[in-house]
């Protein structure tokens, strides 16, 4: 059903009422996986810590940072007058800083441990989301790769730090029920996301048959403002880990 959240026909209304509908589904679900002895998904998993954390990490700040592809594609072309080639070179340089990167994630984690890594970088990534609302016609494209660059790199540390973390105290037995829970969750996430965007397009986006470029680009930076305040805000869920939380992964304190 989330699919037709990526209809930006949709009005407000319409796409919050969806989303209502969505939540309302999952949390019928969840009741009914608690009363059945072999459910599908085994909800008492989110008993552990660290596993509560990084599952719910991996939900709500993909929520924000799931828009990203949704949005940057809008800002370069129908904003900026750009073509879908140039749109797309200028959005290279994120994933292949996240590849780069990945080599020096293990390292990070030993010295700074999960904790102070999420909390920390989760502002960090929020924040290179709302930097491209400063993104306009006046805007060098090399500023625009290192933005991209320095959210490829916020945004892999996040990911790998989360889905590693989730595995930290989940026993043999369970690992394969987490990797379902994990997996479900990152797929249900992407399309919350979609969602996400596609009603901050709703909110903050003029007719685009109408509307000038100047006011495309002045909604899309009120909607990455807004998907960057929510990814920071989703950091809360981390303040419960403790320092030592997923030290027998990352090696922290040894």
């Amino acid at each position: 059903m989330l699919e037709v959240f990526g209809e930006t026909a949709l009005s407000g209304r319409e796409i919050v009422g969806l989303l209502a509908l969505s939540l309302a589904l999952l949390a019928a679900y969840g009741l009914h996986a608690s009363q059945m002895a072999r459910p599908l998904l085994r909800l008492g998993l989110f008993r552990i810590r660290t596993f509560r954390a990084s599952v719910g990490g991996n939900f709500f700040t993909r929520l924000g940072a799931g828009g990203m592809p949704f949005l940057l594609p809008l800002l370069y072309q129908v904003g900026l007058g750009y073509t879908p080639i140039q749109s797309g070179l200028l959005i290279m340089p994120q994933p292949l800083a996240a590849i780069a990167f990945r080599l020096f994630i293990p390292g990070v984690l030993k010295k700074f441990g999960y904790r102070q890594v999420l909390l920390a970088n989760t502002i960090l990534m929020g924040v290179s989301m709302m930097l491209f609302s400063t993104i306009d016609e006046q805007t060098p494209a090399w500023l625009i790769v290192f933005q991209a660059i320095s959210f490829g790199l916020f945004s892999t540390l996040q990911y790998t730090s989360m889905n590693t973390l989730a595995y930290a105290d989940v026993g043999e037995n369970d690992s394969s029920m987490a990797s379902t829970i994990l997996s479900t969750v990152q797929q249900m996430s992407l399309s919350f996301g979609v969602a996400t965007s596609s009603l901050v397009a709703a909110l903050f986006l003029p007719d685009r048959f109408t509307a000038s470029p100047q006011e495309m680009i002045l909604g899309l930076h009120r909607g990455f403002l807004v998907i960057g305040i929510l990814t920071i805000f989703s950091g809360i869920g981390f303040s419960e880990l403790t320092d030592t939380d997923g030290d027998n992964v990352s090696h922290h304190h040894e």
